[in-house]
């Protein structure tokens, strides 16, 4: 089985390569494009099979011994996330596909746009099974060249401001987890996960603490924890529909995969785990208000994001199997559920020819469908029952109150609060899109929307489109994948409870990587 672990990586880059010399024939590009994804899914649901059948996959690549050669890591926690970043990325491609043909691929050009869409999944890929530093490191700016082209696709003047914003930022994310790395491997002599776990000990106690900001800060970049978050509610909403989808729900949940990995195998002691809390709270509180001040549904869904991943880094700040087992589950509900947010937020773009709640209304009657693809993940968002949502946000509480501390439940609190406001943004976007007609939300203005702002450079109202069936097919396939999460929720956190406890302390990662111990 452990060949099939690069293949996860070699078959979106060989689609890419495909694609790129397929470049005037635009529909074999798009069969090597789904193709491609759908065998890297099915190669990861094999591989999160047998890794929580028996013991986590090594790949040597080239046959060099770790720590000398590339190793390549798949135990439950790379494998789950290997599986929903392929489900998503497939589903956001075929939603591109059928809004390419609808519209004539003026938003997403076929002769770039597949190429640099496998490679960004190729780079989503390699950060998730890398087992040490620097091709993690590699797997970052796969990804990050490449989302560099999409955000930046059509040229508009908004998508090039945006995506300058958005390559200062990851460049100097880049920069600081580079320098991060060099620090390490001058400190412990060496780049391997596993083997700097096992070495950081010998180094004094405030050189540990300094190397293990550096990466928290390099890595609370790319996953928009704040205070370092204020790039992404500008970046994201400018680019196009299936383009945003994929960043909100897989990019910034690589940043949170790295803090994992961080925190339970380089760093696992209990240093820094209160300062996570107190930013896990900031985190959650600033971004939902963000989301309840904002008109536009895109970047409402933004700031959302920016919200929600304070929930995950609580799961991961209470340093205990049970809270890093609520938020592996939390982040594998987020990602589908966010990014079909994105995805129903481009079909009403299409549909009412804004995504500003002050423009939008009647919706419901024109587009009832829609409105139902909307309506569902976002009372899962929100966290009522019985959906994935709730279920996660209950662990991450129950795990909260397990840990007894103050700051503890005051996060218990905060997230409850949180949970309301981000259903009432939510419902709000309901309610003025889809429940009232056009001439109500203009009567209504003065009350509900008094307090909200509209984006910075808001483009004005585009013409409706029709929606094309494989969009609304694919949005409909990612809310029964969210509607599954809560059907299946037993057996997938069953799977998310034993990679909690896997990752407990850093033993089990570097008993995979070295079995037979590590020669220093």
């Amino acid at each position: 089985m452990i060949t099939l672990v690069p293949l996860v990586v070699m078959l979106p880059l060989l689609g890419a390569a495909s694609a790129l010399i397929l470049g005037k024939r635009p529909h074999l590009q798009r069969l090597v494009a789904i193709g491609t994804l759908a065998a890297v899914l099915v190669i990861s649901v094999v591989l999160l099979v047998v890794v929580d059948d028996s013991a986590p996959l090594v790949v040597e690549v080239g046959g060099w011994q770790a720590p000398f050669g590339i190793v390549l890591v798949v135990d439950r926690l790379a494998a789950l996330m290997l599986v929903v970043s392929a489900l998503v990325l497939l589903a956001v491609l075929i939603y591109s596909v059928g809004q390419g043909l609808a519209d004539g691929d003026s938003e997403t050009p076929v002769s770039i746009y597949f190429p640099t869409y496998l490679i960004l999944a190729a780079g989503v890929f390699t950060a998730f099974i890398a087992g040490d530093l620097f091709n993690l490191y590699v797997g970052f700016e796969i990804l990050l060249v490449s989302s560099y082209v999409l955000i930046t696709l059509g040229g508009t003047e908004a998508r090039i401001r945006a995506g300058v914003t958005y390559i200062v930022v990851s460049l100097l994310s880049s920069l600081l987890f580079l320098a991060s790395i060099a620090m390490i491997y001058g400190a412990v002599g060496t780049v391997n996960i596993a083997q700097i776990s096992a070495r950081m000990a010998e180094i004094p106690t405030d050189v540990q603490i300094i190397l293990h900001v550096m990466l928290l800060v390099a890595f609370g970049i790319k996953a928009a924890v704040f205070p370092l978050s204020f790039w992404l509610p500008d970046s994201y909403p400018t680019a196009p529909a299936p383009v945003t989808a994929v960043f909100a729900g897989l990019l910034t949940k690589v940043g949170v995969y790295a803090i994992i990995r961080t925190e339970t195998v380089l760093f696992p002691g209990p240093e820094l785990n209160t300062a996570l809390m107190i930013v896990a709270l900031l985190t959650m509180v600033i971004g939902v208000l963000g989301a309840v001040s904002q008109a536009d549904i895109k970047r409402i869904l933004s700031f959302t994001l920016v919200s929600h991943i304070g929930y995950m880094i609580l799961g991961v700040a209470l340093g205990a199997a049970e809270g890093t087992a609520a938020a592996i589950y939390y982040i594998v509900h987020h990602i589908v559920v966010q990014s079909t947010l994105f995805l129903a937020a481009g079909l009403i773009e299409r549909i009412g020819g804004s995504t500003s709640i002050t423009k939008l209304g009647g919706l419901l009657k024109a587009a009832p469908i829609v409105a139902v693809l909307y309506f569902v993940p976002a009372l899962n968002l929100g966290g009522i029952p019985p959906f994935s949502g709730f279920i996660g946000k209950l662990a991450l509480f129950e795990a909260s109150a397990q840990q007894g501390t103050p700051i503890a439940y005051v996060l218990i609190g905060a997230g409850a609060l949180v949970s309301l406001l981000t259903l009432y943004a939510l419902v709000r976007v309901w309610n003025m899109a889809f429940w009232r007609s056009s001439k109500e939300v203009e009567g209504y203005e003065s009350t509900l929307l008094n307090n909200v702002s509209e984006a910075p450079g808001a483009p004005a109202m585009r013409a409706t489109r029709t929606v094309p069936r494989l969009m609304t097919a694919a949005t409909g396939g990612m809310v029964v994948v969210s509607l599954a999460l809560t059907v299946f929720a037993g057996p997938l956190y069953g799977i998310a409870s034993r990679a909690g406890e896997n990752l407990e302390g850093p033993s089990f990662y570097v008993d995979s990587v070295f079995p037979g111990g590590i020669d220093d």
